[in-house]
This record gives C-alpha cells, structure tokens and sequence, in this order.
C-alpha cells in the first residue's frame, strides 16, 4: 500500500470506480456489486484475489476529494491510496471477550513495534533525492502502478523487516497536499547536526532552525524541511540501530492521549517534559528506549483542543501477535476501529485499522503476515 502491511498486490478500488460511475464518490458500495462484475475488472498484471483483498482496505478517494480534507473521518490505507470512513462507517464489532484487565495485560504483553509511516508528496524523485542526498536515507523499494494513477518509494536507514521506514505515496498529477497544524515532525538521529546541516544547506536544503542546543536542556538539534514543507529534527546521538527515530504529533488532551497509548496501544510512557515557559509539554511513548526505537512525541499546547489535520500525513503501521485482540483493546480503552480485524482475502495478510482520541490514524499488521509478505 503506500500499505498498512508490505502487501504485493495494489488496491483496485480506482479500476471499480471507473467502470461504475456511481462508485466513484463512494467505494464502500463496492460490497453491493455482483463478483461477476467486479472479475471482469482484472487485468493481466494482478490477480482478482489480490485485488479484491485491498477493496477490503479501500484503495482511493477521487483527487479532487484529497485537497482541502479537514476532518477526523478514519482514513484506511491501501497501495498508495485513502478511502475515508465517516463516523460508524465500516466500525468494526470486533469481539474477543476480552475484559479491561485482560486486554491491558494483553496489550502490555504483546510483540510490538513501528513499521512504517506513511504520507504524500507532491514530487516522487525530487523527495527521493532529498532523503537520499542530504538524510542519507536507502532507497529500499519504488512501485510505480500506472492503472491506479500513484507511485510508492519506502526509504529509511535498514531493511523494513527490522527498520522503521517512511512510505512516499505519489499521486498522479497531484503536485501539493495540505500538511495542516496537527502534524508536527519526523526525528532523525545524527552523529553531528553541525556537519549534516552544513551537508543540507550545500545541497540547497531548507534548514529552519540552526543547530545548537535544545532550549532549557544540552542535546544538539536543528531543524530541517523537506520539498514539500515536512519538518526533520536532526538529534544528535551516538549511533543508533534506528536512527528514524521520532513522529511527532499534537494533540488535544495529553494525559488522555498517554492513558489510550499505554492502554490500548501497549506503549510505555518513556519520559513527559512540561515547558510552561514556552506553554506546551511533550510525551514520548514507544516499545522501548529512544536511543533504540522510533517512538511517538505527543505534544499539548497549552490551550489548544483541536487542530487542522491537512491532507498529507496519513498513518503509522504497528506490528501485533494478534489483530482480534488488538481491536478489542483499542475498542475497550477509547479507539475507533474503523477496519474489522480480519485476514484480507487472497493474501491472508490479517490487519485492522483504528483512530485515536484525537483522529490519528494507525494499522496494525500480524507479524507473521508481515514478514511473509516481505519474502
């Protein structure tokens, strides 16, 4: 997908859309379809099986729907495209049994870690080369899928199977998204900020904050911006086995958004840093220390409830032992499932999608599958 999982095969929802006009402002409709119509839809590069399997994610919104999108509808992420679910659409009746204590413990217990995170830009090889030439990102792998109209590229400092990376989605004659006021920033740990800043700037990079120690604290940082205006920390640390190692977010109620991610999400609260003189305060969750996994920076500011989402930043991928479970938890402690857990049929990839207190979306992938699919 730009995907939830490393899944093969690409969404099919564009392809319906255009051969039923009355799909197009509304894919979910798919499901009303007859399978005779929706086999004719294959074509010869991609199995029905597996396209069928990314209806179940939901593969696009028409372009003209993506500019100017402010909402907190859950967006489902499948090969390089979005399809929003409105409040109670598609919400998943997941239903394990679970108790609150049991699905804490579960959560707590299970084997979790960031995959990937995903976005859109409006240039494919101009952002390429910028994470390349200045971040010193690889390369890992682009798909180009010319009947859905977008492009991926997976980029990030070691092998998605161990690494978290960043997943790039072009869409076809898209060349600008709306970034908003919710999204924060990337972190990137370096070995020197001074020398990397000097390499961004020969490279004719924006750097919007000079290196030099963090206020109020010792650690070096700067500031950078990519071609289409995402900020990059640059942190600089000893070296890292994940040195993508930060999404920021904000959010409207911290200590709400610490209890979901401890509870439904089995993060651990790594550190909270309140700023008065500045008004905000910050959280750092992840599955374990920062010198050696990419977390979540939640950040309050105070006063501010909500924000403008934009259209660009998408969602966050987590590994899981178990999406059932995953669910129920997530559905127990305050989450919107807004994908039913489930095998998804062709590639057995099993998945479910869910939002946050604030409408932050994630995907939880079975770890198996994940690897699997990765073969």
């Amino acid at each position: 997908m730009a995907r939830i999982a490393p899944l093969p095969a690409t969404a099919a929802a564009v392809a319906v859309a255009s051969s039923f006009p009355s799909l197009r402002s509304s894919p979910s409709r798919l499901s009303t379809l007859p399978i005779s119509a929706l086999r004719s839809l294959s074509c010869s590069h991609f199995n029905l099986s597996r396209r069928l399997a990314l209806l179940q994610l939901g593969s696009a919104i028409p372009q003209s729907h993506l500019l100017g999108t402010r909402t907190y509808s859950g967006v489902i992420r499948a090969e390089g495209k979005v399809i929003e679910a409105t409040a109670g659409e598609n919400v998943a009746q997941a239903s394990t049994g679970l108790s609150q204590e049991a699905a804490l413990e579960w959560s707590k217990k299970d084997n979790r870690r960031l995959l990937h995170v995903v976005y859109r830009v409006g240039d494919l090889d101009r952002t390429i080369k910028f994470y390349t030439e200045c971040l010193g990102m690889k390369l890992l792998r682009k798909r180009d899928i010319p009947e859905e109209k977008y492009t991926n590229a997976f980029l990030g400092y070691g092998p998605e199977d161990s690494h978290f990376v960043v997943e790039l989605t072009y869409n076809y004659g898209v060349d600008k998204y709306d970034i908003g006021t919710a999204f924060g920033h990337f972190g990137i740990a370096v070995e020197d900020v001074y020398k990397t800043v000097d390499l961004i700037k020969a490279k004719g990079g924006k750097v919007t904050r000079e290196p030099g120690p963090v206020k109020g604290g010792k650690t070096v940082i700067a500031f950078v911006e990519d071609p289409d205006g995402y900020k990059f920390e640059l942190i600089e640390r000893d070296p890292t086995p994940e040195p993508l190692c930060q999404v920021m977010l904000r959010v409207g109620d911290l200590q709400q958004s610490i209890d979901f991610y401890e509870k439904a999400f089995g993060m651990e609260l790594l550190r909270k840093r309140d700023n008065p003189e500045y008004k905000y305060t910050i959280a750092m969750m992840g599955y374990g220390p920062e010198d050696k996994n990419a977390v979540l920076e939640l950040t309050y500011n105070y006063g501010v409830k909500e924000y403008d989402k934009g259209n660009a930043y998408a969602q966050i991928a987590i590994g899981t032992d178990d999406v059932y479970k995953t669910a129920e938890a997530i559905k127990l402690y305050g989450g919107t499932i807004t994908r039913e857990p489930g095998p998804l049929p062709g590639i057995n990839t099993k998945i479910t999608a869910c939002l946050d207190p604030d409408g932050w979306k994630s995907v939880f992938v079975d770890n198996i599958d994940f690897r699997k699919e990765l073969e």
